[in-house]
């Protein structure tokens, strides 16, 4: 029997980096749906993408750049979540500056980002979400760049629920499986890596983006209050399996 676990999340606001597609996109609507005031953020100027940003509000933020992250959270007084989605995977990672690169996005981005709506968070006693990886735990050599930054957002997550807790501050983060995604789509389509994904992981399937929110919206509720510097895999088993 399916069951559809519901959350009123009337008169919060919500800021999703990244929230422009992919697992980003499926966390702000279902932040929207249940009531939530959601900002997003993409790269693109004209915050033309696929996507239907009914309901939602964009704000263009290349999330490398401090000054426009300190313009992002001056725009929003009043936030309850913060979910740092904004992230990039690139296949020449082993060259220094595609290596530096992909941390600044998804590391050194978020905490930057954490940092800059603090102040905010702090007044609502809001949430932090991270976005952390399958490859916070395991090596893929393809993407060393993008691993060594998903296991910083690990030990940032722990870090900063530490030093934010007295302030009320939850700090949490997802570590999803292997979703699909517009990132993953070079993967799925190899024939080869799709059959050791689906072989590896116990559901037998790669994760549709819109899995991914109900775990957030959960740790974000007052049903977690007591949840804080945790990563939960959201995997569809592929972390338990030796």
């Amino acid at each position: 029997m399916m069951n559809s676990a519901k959350f009123d999340y009337s008169g919060a606001n919500v800021l999703v980096t990244g929230g422009s597609n992919g697992i980003g996109y499926a966390i702000a609507t279902a932040f929207r749906d249940a009531g939530a005031h959601v900002t997003i953020t993409g790269t693109r100027a004209d915050g033309v993408y696929d996507s239907d940003f009914t309901g939602l509000s964009y704000r263009q933020l290349d999330i490398r750049d401090a000054a426009a992250i300190e313009a992002t959270a001056a725009a929003l007084p009043k936030l309850d979540v913060l979910v740092n989605c904004a992230g990039q995977a690139k296949f020449n990672e082993y060259e220094p500056e595609a290596f530096a690169d992909t941390i600044a996005v998804n590391l050194t981005g978020s905490f930057r980002m954490a940092n800059a709506v603090l102040a905010q968070l702090k007044a609502s006693r809001g949430s932090v979400i991270n976005i952390a990886s399958m490859t916070s735990y395991y090596g893929m050599a393809m993407i060393p760049g993008y691993g060594a930054s998903k296991a910083g957002v690990l030990q940032m997550t722990k870090t900063l629920a530490e030093a934010w807790a007295s302030d009320g501050v939850r700090v949490n983060a997802i570590a999803p499986g292997w979703v699909e995604t517009n990132m993953t789509a070079p993967a799925q389509g190899n024939p080869d890596f799709d059959a050791q994904i689906v072989a590896r992981t116990p559901m037998k399937r790669w994760a549709k983006p819109a899995e991914m929110a109900g775990t957030v919206l959960f740790l974000c509720s007052d049903a977690a209050a007591f949840i804080t510097g945790v990563t939960v895999p959201v995997d569809g088993g592929f972390s338990a399996v030796m």
